[in-house]
């Protein structure tokens, strides 16, 4: 049985202040198409379908027409919330539009009941396991406690009591959108860290076949059976050298990926991250290729230069973002806020807060606890006040 995995869609977004809605629609074309032209069995969709959770009424126009096209292909599609999405939201009608073949799995309580498929081999049970907040589910699931480890593997747990009671033989394919120990994340994926810690094992999945994930931009296999696909497009400059691809993935009879293949999906421009001073940024023939690219360039000059912007753009018309790192400054004053900041979770910021206001003296074990916890309170109270909207 072949299947075809995305995830991380963020319809509605933007790259810099550029409406990326009609790339967003060329992707779409791109996915119908590969659907058709490679008799895909099932389209999988593991999360973040929109970049917030009101989306704007264009990207909404778009998922709708999107659902439309792959319903009229009779592909079944099963897809799955994000913590960019609205679960509510996202899965009003999700009765209804089962009938026409789009499973839409954004309840938690139902992270057990499969979408069942069959080939020659006998039956493929689909499950969609939803973005799971922590606060939010802990008691639901029975958790230990509150965290993604925890509550993913109380989730999984139920998903594999049900597949023990198929038919021998069932192959198993789980949806899910986390963060798994050894992806690489990027710049654009937003922060979903509780309790100090964001990453899960891949052994939270161990008993299924294949694991298609989504969160993390970049395309990457964790090991064989577990992977992301990524996001179809580039969301910042981080991802400036990523491949930005789908999974085609075939499993055979015995549930084992007897073909893995990254299709690739439409670029509509490159990115180039350029660096120096801007004299030789303007001059250097090297970066003739990035002329048409869309552009994020530090400018290494000592004094800043006059109208940088204006004659970056004479070169290089698509510049987004521009930015200054004076030679010689991080070793006479330190680094830049953003870079200080860099990589750092917001428990360890807040702490480094508390030092500089005290002179130095660094938070104590309650402290820290008390921090985490108001952390923890505030994500789980923008989750509920976004389920009651």
């Amino acid at each position: 049985m072949k299947f075809l995995h995305t995830s991380d869609w963020h319809l509605g977004r933007a790259f810099h202040r550029v409406n990326l809605l009609g790339a967003q629609a060329v992707f779409i074309d791109h996915l119908i198409e590969t659907v058709r032209e490679r008799e895909v069995d099932a389209v999988l969709v593991a999360g973040d379908i929109y970049d917030r959770a009101v989306p704007p009424l264009p990207a909404v126009e778009l998922y709708d027409r999107a659902l439309h096209r792959l319903a009229d292909l009779g592909v079944p599609t099963v897809m799955i919330s994000g913590n960019h999405d609205s679960a509510r939201r996202l899965g009003v009608g999700a009765g209804l539009i089962g009938r026409a073949g789009i499973h839409l799995r954004t309840d938690p309580d139902g992270c057990a009941d499969p979408v069942v498929l069959a080939d020659v081999h006998g039956d493929v049970a689909l499950y969609g396991l939803p973005y799971l907040e922590p606060a939010l589910v802990k008691d639901r699931f029975e958790a230990e406690k509150v965290s993604h480890e925890a509550v993913l593997g109380a989730a999984m747990d139920r998903i594999r009591a049900d597949l023990a009671g198929r038919a021998p033989g069932t192959r198993s394919i789980v949806l899910a959108h986390a963060f798994v120990t050894g992806g690489q994340a990027s710049d654009s994926e937003r922060d979903i860290t509780v309790g100090g810690v964001e990453a899960v094992p891949t052994s939270v999945f161990d008993g299924v076949d294949y694991v298609a994930l989504g969160h993390l931009h970049g395309s990457q296999m964790i090991d064989e059976r577990v992977r992301y696909s990524g996001s179809p497009l580039a969301y910042s400059f981080s991802e400036a050298d990523h491949r930005k691809t789908m999974w085609l993935i075939e499993l055979g009879a015995e549930g084992e990926i007897v073909h893995a293949e990254r299709v690739d999906t439409p670029v509509p421009r490159t990115l180039a991250r350029l660096r120096g001073r801007l004299e030789d940024l303007l001059r250097d023939p090297a970066h003739q290729p990035h002329e048409d690219a869309w552009v994020e360039a530090t400018l290494t000059d000592p004094v800043r230069p006059d109208d940088p912007m204006a004659r970056l753009a004479a070169r290089f018309p698509h510049t987004l973002s521009l930015a200054f790192d004076p030679e010689g400054r991080q070793e006479e004053t330190g680094a830049s806020y953003a870079q200080r900041l860099k990589g750092r979770s917001d428990q360890e910021i807040a702490e480094d807060f508390v030092a500089h206001v005290r002179g130095g003296g660094h938070a104590d074990e309650a402290e820290r606890a008390v921090l985490q916890g108001a952390f923890d309170d505030v994500r789980a109270d923008d989750s509920r006040r976004e389920t009651h909207r």
